[in-house]
């Protein structure tokens, strides 16, 4: 579907600033909220919601597709039901503010939350009890296999569930109903804190529509192995029978990126197996996620229609090759199950004319990315002078640089053509490289513009979300404080906002 003309700002709930050490669904949400709606922005896109593990990816490390991510539950919000005492919440202190460190994250925020689930068990009111009750049998075809999932996960100590007892492991009914009775206590908490999870994020994608601010989510094509995704239907992967390892893994070939291509480790899909059932855990995976959000960011788009699929015994994604997915049938089915498709695709990489026919087969919209445009080629698809209507433009991604940290290690070349195509005697004559990059993309043809909150607050690429080319220490940044938002900054970004139609 096409959308109407309207901009929007990037940023993962992560990011926000809290007391805790990781942002959160509280009250830093909501001031953000309100400075879109002030600043005239229409949407708010944010990276997968899910639950993550090593390095914290929300695209490659997530022990569920369709599972909220406990951290990002607002502590405050648990006190002012009576699940805590505003006493009892102590600060995490000593943490830099501008990065999430996960690992102290996670061990303090999670006594508070299982402190809030044993007084939700001995003082829930019959209401509690009833909304509870409601959303577990709505969440049901998800929330069973995920909680017990995660229960048998740190019984396990965290160990890969193909290592598992292996009856757990080929979930013979027998087994699992066992352990559902001796973990029960472990699966009550994970489902409290999903029901807090989706309760809290419900509230404020409420405010957030309510202000007419539409959120784009975003579904990240592939899962982690080690997930209750993979665990509940490992039929839907291309396994090893034996040992349920993943027999080939997922990635992209040598590309800007990297020059060994990206080796994700994900296990790549059965196709064949999913198109029996009418793909309908695709479908359901869909359904979940628009629970969530009002617009569906479907991240490696091109791997609907062709994906690249690597021995899992390779070190690099190199030798690997391009198989055929049925995407057309795929998003058929879809359509015919949820009617219009609010979608938009990441059709960056190795893009072919195949891939652009599927895309334009459902009328998603694609992305452009502003830095990728200045290679010194009139014809280079990302210069806005190329765009079609039905695109997304960005200054950059998450997977980018910020633009002023993009800036100072741009070539020679790249900046005198920013210069020539700006208008500007010389690179030298730029003065806010992020600002004009940002007037750039709302003053595109392009019915969507979308700008990382890093460009509006003129940061470096020390700020940098995510860096592909690297496993480690990405996914960890953070704004200092809500006071960066200020009237100012507002009031800038709605006058051009406006001057251009959005």
């Amino acid at each position: 579907m096409s959308f109407p003309r309207a901009s929007g700002v990037l940023l993962h709930p992560t990011s926000f600033p809290s007391r805790y050490g990781i942002g959160d669904l509280g009250q830093a949400a909501y001031a953000f909220v309100d400075f879109l709606a002030k600043s005239g922005q229409k949407l708010w896109q944010i990276l997968p919601l899910g639950p993550t593990g090593y390095e914290h990816s929300p695209y490659i490390m997530n022990f569920s597709t369709f599972a909220g991510n406990p951290l990002m539950i607002d502590l405050d919000q648990l006190a002012a039901e009576g699940l805590l005492e505003e006493e009892e919440l102590t600060p995490l202190t000593d943490v830099d503010p501008e990065k999430v460190d996960f690992d102290r994250v996670i061990a303090h925020k999670t006594q508070f939350l299982k402190q809030a689930h044993d007084r939700f068990l001995a003082g829930r009111s019959p209401e509690q009890q009833s909304q509870f009750a409601q959303f577990c049998e709505e969440q049901a075809s998800w929330l069973d296999d995920f909680v017990l999932f995660m229960a048998l996960l740190e019984a396990h100590d965290g160990k890969s569930w193909n290592f598992w007892d292996p009856a757990i492991a080929r979930r013979q009914p027998e087994a699992l109903q066992a352990q559902r009775e001796a973990l029960k206590p472990q699966i009550q908490y994970h489902q409290f804190v999903q029901f807090k999870f989706f309760e809290q994020w419900q509230k404020l994608r409420r405010y957030a529509n309510d202000k007419n601010i539409q959120i784009v989510g975003d579904i990240s094509i592939y899962v982690c192995h080690n997930s209750s995704d993979v665990w509940a239907d490992p039929e839907l992967f291309k396994l090893d029978p034996n040992t349920f390892e993943p027999a080939f893994i997922a990635g992209v070939p040598p590309d800007y990126f990297s020059e060994t291509g990206q080796l994700w480790g994900n296990p790549v899909y059965n196709w064949e197996k999913a198109e029996n059932t009418n793909f309908a855990w695709w479908i359901k995976r869909f359904q979940v996620t628009l629970q969530y959000v009002d617009i569906v960011r479907v991240d490696h788009f091109r791997g609907f229609e062709a994906y690249w699929q690597v021995p899992a015994s390779e070190e690099t994604a190199m030798n690997g090759e391009w198989i055929e997915a049925p995407g057309e049938k795929f998003f058929t089915a879809l359509g015919e199950a949820l009617g219009t498709l609010p979608i938009m695709a990441e059709d960056l990489g190795i893009i072919t004319p195949e891939v652009e026919a599927l895309r334009d087969r459902f009328d998603f919209p694609g992305m452009r990315i502003l830095m990728f445009a200045f290679g010194d080629d009139p014809n280079n698809a990302y210069l806005p002078h190329n765009y079609t209507r039905n695109t997304v433009v960005y200054p950059g991604t998450h997977d980018n640089d910020t633009a002023i940290g993009w800036w100072q290690q741009a070539s020679d070349s790249e900046r005198q053509f920013v210069a020539r195509y700006s208008g500007y005697a010389s690179p030298e004559a730029i003065e806010d490289i992020n600002w004009l990059l940002i007037r750039t993309a709302l003053a595109s043809v392009a019915d969507l513009a979308v700008i990382p909150l890093q460009d509006l607050l003129d940061l470096d690429g020390r700020s940098r979300m995510n860096d592909p080319s690297r496993n480690d220490g990405n996914w960890r940044w953070r704004y200092r404080s809500s006071a960066l938002l200020t009237n100012a900054l507002s009031d800038r970004l709605r006058s051009l906002t406006q001057l251009y139609s959005r």
